[in-house]
Order: structure tokens, then sequence, then C-alpha cells
């Protein structure tokens, strides 16, 4: 695999080193002798007797009481079965790496950790990041089973003496796979992700008889390296860093031990009150609009702060950060739907019900008096619902529109903000929609992330506008990620946002979302500029069998239990049926029906195309719609008919 320049100038940084297992001497020299229980393992090391000083470090790390972790715990580690089948396959070198990729890959006999089975940069990261370990720990504590400990020994130290930390000075004469192979095994992201499951083994392992004073000190040289390049090669924003520094304080408090403890924990949290200030938008919207990432983000904020919290490490998180953490949560609520699934924007994976109510009690724990996640998390039982029901996030650019938050109400979530990061995707007026339980507008998602050039064709089809409840011109990808915010009002007869988007070259798209007496949708799109060339709304349903009217441009969703929605577009020349797909999980994607809604722009006037979204049952309503001003560039003007009722709406700017 070849890699830009730049990569390699930025790895060409690491410093020159080879890893081989220091002795025992030189790992205790790293430790703060002068803790207390540490009294005879500095006694017998100033005596030059470390194989003893090994013993008694053992024996105090099996004894100690005042360090605490918030992961896993060994006393009663919760097993599922496919934790026990990944530890299983563990021990037949049939790693678990990465969800998408099922059943585990072989990785030999003797570990090939630079076995690349799938050009997909994920699998290979992944590998890295050893997520059988820990289940094998949880399996060793479940059974007693000494194999799973021993296998897992014999593992750790393989992984170290076959990913030595090497510059790339040292091996330019050793051929491009070694320098993949630091890529891969040294990402400081996955770095920091065994600084934070190596907790755990440790945890779950130590009381084996198998870890043995030598294995102990092999943990502590790997361990510090690990926390010692982590500490030093911070990514340079982006959720990699807000990970990395989480990680970096999780390592301080488990092992203050280490000199260096200290400095890592004030580096750690430096970062993180940074960041939070930095990353996370007035509206509590963190900065790559990538719902699924905001949610790893604020977890990110929260577990460091319960890590400090549980080892006395009270005070060094600012209030600023407290408030940008409610703000976060805030956000997190306002965009899951009732029956706590999230929607599938940019980089984002399905959530369950049990994922969100973890996280909602897990939040509580800071704010126990938060009337909203009281609700959420009681079912109902405590608490309040938010006093609002539509909400506009205008720093981040998402837009609630709903009439409620049971399973019965009505939703819809427009994105439509400003550039964000690289997650983010050229999507800009998309919006997903849900009512009486179903989401019928999904997002396409992203099905893969990055690796050689068929993998990145598969992820380009995902990011494409065209993949998304949004419009085009001669079915381009917007040049733009940029939107505004024109107008946000909420009011009895109907709640209405207005969002911009400059998306190509003499073009602007102009999106008025109207939710009329909060149960159906009216959507205003005006192409406007010196462009010309095919205009297409697109429209992505979820998986079903539609039912069809090209001559009427509409299309129906036919579900038995009768909760269905007519789709009728007003001003389009054409409809025709595209490739559609949508992708809830990682390499994980269903067919489902896609439309396109024509209308050839020229350069003297705009595209303007009403889109009604209706609520529909068994009968077959009489939808009409059209625009009754004359192409007002301070609004718009129009009326709605559904069977003879009328319906006029309006804005101006």
């Amino acid at each position: 695999m070849k890699y830009s320049n730049i990569l390699l100038a930025l790895y060409f940084l690491i410093p020159a080193l080879t890893v081989s297992a220091a002795p025992a001497g030189e790992v205790i020299d790293r430790l703060d002798l002068s803790r207390p229980g540490l009294e005879l393992v500095a006694q017998h090391h100033r005596e030059g007797n470390d194989s003893l000083a090994s013993l008694d470090l053992l024996d105090y790390f099996r004894h100690r009481t005042d360090v605490k972790s918030v992961g896993v715990d060994p006393a009663d580690p919760k097993l599922s079965d496919e934790e026990r089948r990944w530890a299983d396959e563990g021990l037949e070198h049939k790693f678990f790496a990465h969800s998408g990729y099922q059943p585990s890959y072989f990785y030999g006999d003797d570990i090939d950790w630079q076995y690349w089975p799938v050009k997909d940069n994920e699998l290979r990261w992944q590998l890295h990041r050893t997520k059988w370990w820990v289940p094998m720990g949880k399996t060793y504590r479940v059974t007693g089973d000494e194999k799973y400990a021993i296998e897992w020994m014999l593992q750790y130290r393989d992984w170290i003496k076959k990913n030595p930390l090497t510059s790339f000075d040292g091996i330019k004469d050793s051929g491009m796979e070694e320098v993949d192979n630091v890529y891969f095994a040294w990402r400081p992201l996955e770095v920091c992700d065994r600084l934070e499951h190596q907790i755990e083994q440790f945890d779950l392992f130590l009381p084996s008889p198998n870890f043995t004073a030598d294995f102990l000190i092999d943990f502590l040289d790997n361990y510090h390296r690990h926390a010692d390049f982590a500490n030093s090669h911070y990514s340079a924003e982006g959720n990699h860093l807000l990970f990395e520094a989480q990680r970096v304080i999780y390592a301080a408090c488990f092992f203050p031990e280490f000199k260096d403890a200290t400095i890592w924990r004030k580096t750690g949290v430096d970062i993180l009150n940074r960041e939070i200030g930095k990353q996370i938008l007035p509206d509590g919207v963190q900065y790559e609009l990538d719902p699924g990432y905001h949610l790893d983000c604020v977890n990110i904020f929260g577990k460091a702060l319960r890590m400090m919290n549980a080892n006395g490490y009270h005070g060094e998180f600012s209030d600023e950060y407290m408030t940008a953490m409610e703000k976060m949560m805030e956000f997190t609520y306002n965009m899951c739907y009732p029956d706590f699934t999230m929607p599938l924007f940019s980089d984002s994976r399905q959530k369950t019900k049990r994922d969100m109510m973890g996280t909602y009690n897990s939040w509580l724990k800071f704010f126990p008096e938060n009337n909203p996640l009281l609700y959420f998390t009681s079912e109902g039982e405590k608490g309040a619902l938010p006093g609002y029901n539509s909400k506009a996030f205008p720093a981040g650019g998402f837009y609630i529109l709903r009439n409620g938050w049971t399973p019965q109400s009505t939703m819809m979530i427009l994105k439509a903000g400003p550039e964000g990061e690289w997650h983010n995707q050229f999507d800009n007026g998309t919006f997903e929609l849900w009512a009486n339980g179903r989401n019928f507008f999904p997002d396409s998602g992203s099905f893969i992330y990055g690796g050689d050039e068929e993998v990145l064709k598969q992820r380009e089809w995902f990011r494409r506008t065209a993949a998304h409840n949004t419009l085009t011109l001669d079915g381009r990808t917007l040049a733009t990620r940029v939107s505004q915010l024109l107008k946000w009002e909420t009011g009895d007869y109907c709640d209405l946002t207005v969002v911009e988007t400059p998306g190509y070259e003499g073009l602007t798209h102009r999106r008025a979302v109207f939710f009329v007496e909060h149960s159906f949708f009216v959507i205003a799109d005006e192409a406007y500029g010196e462009a010309k060339g095919n205009v297409a709304l697109n429209y992505h349903l979820l998986p079903s069998e539609p039912i069809e009217d090209k001559e009427h441009k509409s299309v129906s969703t036919s579900f038995a239990d009768g909760n269905n929605i007519t789709l009728q577009v007003f001003g389009a020349e054409d409809m025709t049926s595209e490739e559609g797909w949508t992708s809830p999980l990682y390499r994980v994607k269903y067919p489902r029906p896609a439309y396109a809604f024509h209308a050839q722009k020229s350069a003297e006037k705009p595209v303007r195309l009403i889109t009604v979204i209706y609520p529909a049952d068994a009968a077959k309503h009489d939808i009409k719609a059209e625009y009754t001003d004359n192409d007002s560039a301070n609004g718009a003007s129009l009326e709605v008919s559904i069977d003879g009722k009328k319906y006029p709406l309006s804005y101006t700017l």
C-alpha cells in the first residue's frame, strides 16, 4: 500500500527506537518507590536484588486497593455468548478484529500481525486493538481455566516481539511492509486503545499463577512505553485527540506508581479542558457533525471524569467542561427517536435502546437532577420531558421538527450546517423522518471507511450528495459543505426552518421545511443562480415495496399496518427510479427504493419545486401544491391542498 509523502513525513518524527524487553531494574527505576506499599520493593531494589523486588512488586499489585478501574469489574465480569466465542476463537488465533468482518480470520499458528486479508485500513488498525483479549480475561475469571491466561500472555509477548516501536530511519532498507506495520501498530489511536483495555486485562488476569513477576515486568515495560509514546504523539485535532487524552488519563490514574503519571494526567486533563471549548459548538454539537462521533465524544469526556473521580482527583476539570457536557447530552436526546435509535448521518452506526439507556444512566451520575435524563432512564416514571417539541441547533446545523416524544409522534431531523470535519458527508439539506414508530427516510450511512481503491469506491457511493434526501445539479456531489440558517420559527399552525447552501458554482439551494399543523411536511426547494443543467430532488425511502405513480410524480409506502406516507413532488418534469442503499452498520447494507425528480434549469430563472410528505392510510389523497408568488428573492409563498383543504404557507427573509 502507498501512503502520501505527508503521512510518511509525520511518522519520520517518531524517535529512533527499537525495543527489546527492559531489565527489571530499569522498569523498577520508572516507579515512584516512595509510595506507600512499595517499601520492600524499594529496599530490595537498593540492594540490587531486582528478582526479589519484582516478586514484591507483584505482591503489591495483587493486594493494592487504593486504585480503582471504571471498566470491567473483575469480581463480576459480565460475559456474553459472543464474547465467549471471541475468547475461544482467540485460542485458535482466529482473532475478532472488526464486527464488519465475521467470521474472524485465522492469523496463523505463528501469528502474523501484518496479515491483511481485505485492504480495508480499519481491519488492520483494529487488529492491533486486540479486542479478544478482554473477553479472554472475562472467560478466565468465569471458568478459572488457565489456558486463557497462558494464551493471553503468549500472545501479549508475541505482539511486543513482532511489533517493535521502530523509527523509519532504522528500517529504510527493510521494505514498505515494515513502514506499514509501524503505521498500523503504532498509530496513536490504537496505542491509546490498548492503554485503556490493558488495564482491564491486567485486573482480570492478575490472580493467575501464570502471571509471574517476570511477566509483570514485561507488562509494565510495554505499558510505560505505550503511555510515554502516546503522551508525546497526540493527534492534531478531532475525536482521535479526545480518545487519546482520555486514555492517557486512564493510564495515569490506574498506574500512579509510574513517576511520569502526574505528567500524563496533567497533559490529558489540559487537552480535554481545552478541546471541549474548541470542539464543542455553542449549542453542544461536536464539530465533526456526526451524531455517532458526537455520542462517542461526550462519553469520552464522561469517562475521563469518572476515572478521575474514582481515584480521588477532583476539581481538575473546569466548570465550562461540565456545562458543555450537559449541552452535549441535550443535543443527544434531541437527536434520538422515541425508540432510542439515532439518525445515520455521516459515519454514524445504528444504536439500540440498550446502548442508549446505558449511556443515559452513566450521564445521570454526573447530572442527577437533569429532568429529561431522569425521564428517559426511568421510562417516564421520574423527571420530566423537555418543555418544548421542536428544537434548533443552529451552530451545528441540526433542526428537529417534532410534535411529541412518544413512539406515535412525528419527527423530522434536518441537517444543514457548517463545514464540519472528515466524517461529515456532502449532504446539506438532507433529513430523516420518523412517524408513528417507523423511520421512513433513513440516511444512507457510510458502509465502510478507507483502504485501497476498491474500498474507497464503496465509501464514496454513500458519501455522494445524490445518496441523500436533498438537491443535486447534474448528479454531482456538492462543492461545499457549508449551509446557513435563514429562518427558524415555531408556532401553533406550523414550525418552519429555512436553510441555504451555495453548493455549486453558480447555483444556490434554498430549502424551506414547513411542519404544517404539526402533522405533515411541505418542502419548498429553490435552485437559483446562473448555472444551468439538470436539477434533481433525491429521495431515499426505507426498504419496502412502494407504490409508484410517475405520472403524478408520487410514491407511497404500502405497509400492512396502515402506517404509511405519500411523497409527491410538484414542478418536476420527470421522475426516475435510482439505485438506493442504506447501511446501518459497518459493511452491512440493504437495498431500498430511491427516486430522483428532475427539472431542467436555465441560466435565466430558478427551479422551484414543492414536495409534500403526507401520512397515508388505505385511502388515496388528492394532493395539490403550487407557488403563489413571482419568484421572490426575499421569501416564498405557496399553497397546498389536501383533499380540498387549503393550507397557505409563506416566509419572508
